[in-house]
């Protein structure tokens, strides 16, 4: 797998796949390269956990191989199943006596990140399995290898690279973050998410994206159910230079409000509050971005 010489190369290959990290979680993700550790991100819906996997891979060049935790989620759906379907055809026309072989093995995320050399396995939500099967992944990421009882051991010959992702909705056990280096994402400051937005919407005039980002930074403040994430800031700027908007104006943003809130109360109490005034604040902050009073 290609490697990295310093923090400084791997975070300009990560922001030539447009992926912008701070020193320190530049620091932990260089880390978790050269130590062969995984690493544990948690934080807030949107802020770019999930991303960073897929920008690690597409830097190294190597394949991403997800694994999309949800309640419920066992063994079998994480690690491999038999294809019982090819095994009772080939029983029908007696052409074979070995059912239970690598033949008719369905590898699953888990089995195909030990098994394909050199890749990202991201673990993706992982509090949103239960205690079982993070259980099993503890004992999994201590020796990268399964015995499938039909088949044998089957040992990684590479440890894929492992990205685990939280949103905290439960907290993880002791053991497992012991196992892994840690760290937390939190939402950009505005100079970062304007940079971000930059980055990902080359084509969006700037001062939009930077009034965009400066109202989406005074809500972050407010008490709301779900602040919005760095996805949704994208989602709306892209939706204003949709509409053929190049500035926020307050009929606009109580229209497409529902780009970035994804909570009714929320919707309701923005609307209700002075558009006007959170409108000409953003601007304010939009105009010394672009004076270089926040560079």
């Amino acid at each position: 797998m290609p490697g990295f010489n310093s923090i400084q190369e791997m975070r300009n290959a990560l922001t030539n796949q447009r992926y912008l990290m701070d020193e320190g979680l530049a620091t932990v993700v260089f880390l978790a390269l050269r130590l062969r550790k995984p690493l544990l991100v948690e934080g807030e819906p949107g802020v770019g956990k999930t991303e960073l996997a897929k920008a690690l891979a597409a830097a190294t060049g190597t394949p991403l191989i997800r694994l999309q935790c949800y309640e419920g989620i066992d063994v079998h759906q994480a690690l491999y199943d038999w294809d019982y379907p090819r095994q009772l055809l080939q029983l029908r026309a007696g052409t074979s006596t070995q059912l239970y072989s690598e033949e008719f093995l369905l590898r699953r995320p888990l089995l195909e990140a030990i098994t394909r050399p050199g890749s990202v396995l991201l673990i993706d939500e992982l509090d949103r399995a239960d205690d079982e099967f993070e259980a099993f992944l503890l004992e999994f990421l201590s020796d990268f290898q399964v015995t499938i009882p039909e088949v044998g051991v089957i040992k990684a010959t590479e440890p894929p690279i492992v990205i685990i992702t939280s949103n905290r909705t439960r907290d993880l056990h002791e053991a497992l973050k012991r196992r892994c280096l840690y760290h937390w994402i939190d939402h950009p400051d505005l100079q970062r998410e304007v940079a971000i937005a930059r980055a990902r919407l080359p084509h969006v005039g700037q001062y939009l994206a930077d009034q965009v980002c400066a109202f989406v930074q005074d809500l972050r403040w407010l008490d709301l159910f779900r602040s919005p994430g760095v996805g949704e800031t994208l989602d709306w700027v892209q939706a204003f230079h949709t509409l053929g908007h190049n500035e926020l104006d307050s009929q606009t943003v109580s229209s497409t409000l529902g780009t970035l809130l994804k909570e009714r109360d929320d919707l309701e109490r923005i609307r209700g509050g002075d558009l006007d005034a959170a409108i000409a604040r953003s601007s304010q902050r939009a105009a010394q971005l672009r004076q270089g009073n926040y560079q």
